[in-house]
């Protein structure tokens, strides 16, 4: 049975500082996939953002690090912990990664709202069916709305307001309680602090985060 969860106590954290680019001189094609590199290893359990052409499944997403030595590391598999299978996964062909720092932590957001994902339907039918049949394509864009209680001296909406200046792209990491499971992705930020509310009402502002690549999931 799935366990239940709130909306409470739900950390969000953005990402605070990100490492210079590591090239990465190959990426296999196996059960476990295994990423090689000249140049500094990632350390176990820290998380890195790749930026690569060719295994297209891993581009602009965000992994933690495993069994790193001797110039190469695994990638932590989504929820059970175990090593990510690359082996039916694109070619690698090249590219980077950059080990992130989660040091900002986002206190002030009082409503969240996912939207897109939603997939298009592929036709497969053929002459000789008698009904439609179809396949699962490509999701929509995916993104987060926030809605926030409103302070421009407050840390994390200081932070997110210099992201969208800059059109940086984030790494934002969830959180569900203490030692919970959590949701990793790279982000664009809209949120430039403009107030709003209802008479008498608490004082809000909103800011989005438009997901570039795939979540990743973790369950603790």
């Amino acid at each position: 049975m799935a366990n239940k969860r709130k909306w409470s106590n739900v950390a969000v954290a953005l990402e605070s500082a990100r490492a210079a680019a590591v090239v990465i001189s190959g990426i296999t094609k196996a059960a476990p996939g295994v990423v090689s590199t000249a140049g500094t290893l990632p350390a176990n359990g820290s998380y890195v953002l790749f930026d690569v052409v060719g295994m297209s499944q891993i581009n602009n997403a965000v992994f933690r690090v495993s069994g790193a030595a001797a110039g190469s590391f695994r990638l932590a598999d989504v929820a059970t912990g175990a090593e990510i299978d690359t082996s039916t996964y694109d070619a690698f062909t090249s590219g980077s990664f950059y080990v992130v720092t989660m040091g900002t932590s986002i206190t002030t957001a009082t409503t969240i709202s996912p939207s897109g994902g939603e997939f298009d339907q592929i036709d497969t039918t053929t002459i000789h069916d008698s009904q439609r049949s179809t396949i699962p394509g490509l999701p929509s864009a995916m993104s987060y709305n926030m809605d926030h209680t409103w302070d421009p001296a407050d840390v994390g909406l200081k932070a997110l307001n210099a992201a969208y200046k800059s059109n940086a792209k984030k790494v934002v990491m969830f959180t569900f309680g203490l030692g919970g499971p959590k949701m990793i992705f790279a982000a664009y930020v809209g949120a430039n602090l403009m107030p709003g509310g209802s008479s008498q009402g608490l004082v809000t502002t909103s800011t989005v985060f438009t997901i570039d690549g795939f979540p990743t999931y973790y369950a603790e």
